[in-house]
């Protein structure tokens, strides 16, 4: 089953939302629409008895039952509803970290390896610094990526590229020969270091 947490307040939120429909047995769908692009967007809905999927996998919570959309499920991993007041009310929030991030193996295109790798493994740490890397292309086994945001002019860039990324790339991704930095690092208005 997903590893998808509703915390309590969140549980409470809904059933509370749940319990003003009239409807027996109602819960709620939990789903993401095109999962694994930068598209991707995390919804809840209600979901009357009969209008989950006969694919969808069940959460069953203490006063409802939360049904996981079975297409989504991947993209919902590590995924987090809950639910916070404030002094203006309170806002449900859905973190899932892995919504946009398409899902890739062995037989995947080789650009959409690698463009997973950037962004569950390297651009995560990067990010931490205000920057990020961008796959550009594949040219005989070297993989040429641009630098973008505080990376872009940072004095550390050809350490970051060979002894992070480049040893992140080829142990995830076996054939590859290297890679190649084609950012103009001149402008270092936004650099880190």
């Amino acid at each position: 089953m997903s590893a998808i947490t509703i915390t309590e307040a969140a549980e409470l939120y809904l059933a509370d939302l749940l319990s003003k429909q009239n409807t027996t047995g109602i819960g709620i769908r939990i789903f993401i629409t095109q999962p694994g692009t930068p598209h991707a967007e995390t919804c809840i809905a209600y979901c009357k008895p009969g209008e989950e999927k006969p694919e969808d996998g069940a959460l069953s919570l203490k006063s409802f039952t939360a049904y996981i959309d079975a297409l989504s499920e991947p993209f919902l991993a590590d995924a987090v509803v809950d639910y916070s007041t404030d002094r203006m009310g309170g806002q449900l929030t859905i973190k899932a970290p892995n919504a946009k991030v398409p899902m890739v193996n062995e037989d995947s295109p080789l650009n959409e390896r690698i463009t997973y790798y950037l962004q569950t493994e390297i651009n995560p740490g990067l990010a931490g610094h205000g920057g990020q890397v961008t796959l550009v292309d594949v040219d005989e086994g070297i993989v040429i990526l641009r630098f973008g945001g505080g990376c872009q002019g940072c004095g550390q860039v050809d350490y970051t590229l060979k002894e992070g990324i480049e040893k992140t790339l080829m142990e995830r991704i076996p054939g590859l020969k290297g890679v190649r930095d084609v950012t103009d690092h001149s402008n270092r208005e936004n650099a880190y270091y």
